[in-house]
């Protein structure tokens, strides 16, 4: 029994890593790459176009205070082992701020056209989550394997009995072993990450190389609470 309770807390151990490091890896890969767009286009622009350096100096402080926000929240939850409830409080991101994440795209330069089909409705926390960061990450990628000129599309779509999720670009895209092998400097974590999330909710996940080019991300993740 000791060692039956010894691997079951292992076990946990583990599984509380791994969802640490998904978080991390999403608040840091998205937020960063945003604003290392951001800096570039500063720069490019700083003597032509003040104005439109002075927008992305004012994207990268606002982006900057929200990986810093979420950040506090992954720390306030290591520290304690639960949420805080102080002021600093940040909640889980859900599909409704999906349509901000799109415009911080759009704002950081990349065309995203974002659709909803279906009657949306409240879903399970897990799925809300797991929406959001699939979209996120998926765009992330978008944002630094797509090369320029590129642009991408969103479609959440509610079905009776889940929610789907297709994310397209149209860029040159990345060696799909990248994705799933992990790649070099740790680049294909997010791919992983997706997967570890989507199975979690009991979902599917497929992604790869779209025909004529682009990369493909679709989900179909359940409604039902998965025990």
């Amino acid at each position: 029994l000791e060692k039956e309770r010894e691997a079951q807390s292992k076990v946990a151990v583990a599984a509380e890593r791994a969802r640490i490091a998904r978080e991390l890896h999403d608040v840091v890969a998205h937020n960063v790459s945003v604003m290392v767009v951001q800096a570039d286009g500063a720069a490019y622009v700083l003597d032509a176009a003040p104005d439109q350096a002075k927008k992305a100096l004012e994207t990268i402080s606002s982006t900057g205070r929200q990986a810093l926000a979420e950040m506090r929240r992954l720390l306030g939850v290591l520290r304690t082992g639960e949420h805080q409830e102080s002021g600093e409080y940040v909640p889980q991101p859900d599909v409704d701020q999906i349509e901000d994440l799109v415009e911080q795209c759009r704002g950081s330069g990349l065309p995203v056209d974002f659709r909803i089909e279906g009657t949306p409705r409240p879903l399970p926390s897990g799925v809300e989550l797991t929406a959001y960061r699939i979209v996120q990450e998926a765009l992330t990628n978008t944002r630094k394997h797509g090369g320029p000129n590129t642009g991408a599309s969103v479609r959440l779509v509610y079905f009776d009995d889940g929610l789907g999720l297709l994310v397209e670009d149209d860029g040159k895209g990345a060696p799909h072993e990248l994705y799933e092998e992990g790649g070099a400097d740790g680049e294909g974590h997010g791919l992983i990450g997706m997967r570890e999330r989507v199975g979690m909710v009991g979902g599917t996940l497929d992604a790869g190389p779209r025909p004529g080019g682009g990369f493909r991300i679709s989900a179909l993740l359940p409604l039902k609470p998965v025990h």
